[in-house]
């Protein structure tokens, strides 16, 4: 596998970013992968190569740029967290969605045409804004444990649903206080009325953050299996 630490311009900045994707075979279909709420990590990093392994080229951005080139939740604290997590906009995300696809373009291992994303806990809401904000690019778009998917505010993302005409799914943990069933619930009647294609899983005995090998107390292996084989065949379906 090929791993890079890459520096993207944005109209605000440089944006800090890893990418990953198979050592031969490419170009690559690829993957923006837009991070939780403690920020761009190893972790990530492993997890974006573990999708990258099945032929995938795949961009990790550091969502805090603007303020931070790295988050440490254990030095920082989580009160930081919350005002780097309430500084970012589906505005300002998408800006830095369109970034990478201008960065993209120079890059011989990035195949153009369909492209997926995929966003967990924070990231999951972004992950579906970019869905309905490029259309014609996002042909396939994952929530896990997405928080903010469908409120009462001005650019909540469920509003722009129409628009999408990628494939969207939706892995939801069992118990998930930022994520409660009737936001959820609030989601699927709005979707089942819009007309997009999307899918709403829940996982049984699963807290929010299962799907990190490293969240202790919540890593839930099972669910986060799973969460691997529905990404590998939503991918499979929408972006070859």
């Amino acid at each position: 596998m090929i791993e890079r630490d890459v520096e993207i311009l944005t109209r605000d900045g440089s944006m800090n970013s890893f990418i990953t994707y198979p050592d031969e075979g490419g170009p690559f279909p690829v993957v923006m992968f837009l991070m939780d709420a403690p920020g761009k990590r190893e972790e990530l990093h492993d997890m974006a190569t573990r999708l990258g392994t099945v032929g995938y080229y795949v961009v990790l951005p550091n969502l805090y740029y603007r303020q931070v080139a790295e988050f440490v939740i254990e030095e920082d604290g989580r009160e930081r967290m919350g005002e780097l997590m309430d500084s970012l906009t589906n505005r300002l995300v998408n800006a830095d969605c369109q970034a990478i696809f201008d960065f993209l373009e120079g890059e011989e291992d990035a195949r153009g045409g369909p492209t997926g994303c995929v966003g967990y806990c924070m990231g999951g809401p972004f992950a579906f804004a970019a869905a309905a904000a490029f259309p014609d690019r996002i042909a396939a778009a994952a929530s896990l444990h997405g928080i903010r998917l469908c409120t009462d505010a001005e650019d909540s993302p469920h509003l722009d649903a129409d628009k999408v005409r990628g494939e969207l799914y939706f892995g939801c943990a069992e118990t998930d206080h930022w994520a409660p069933r009737e936001l959820i619930d609030d989601l699927d009647r709005h979707l089942a009325q819009s007309g997009v294609n999307y899918r709403i899983e829940w996982y049984p005995g699963a807290e929010h953050g299962f799907v990190f090998p490293r969240r202790e107390g919540k890593y839930h292996q099972a669910s986060a299996e799973r969460h691997w084989e529905r990404l590998f065949a939503l991918y499979a379906r929408n972006l070859h």
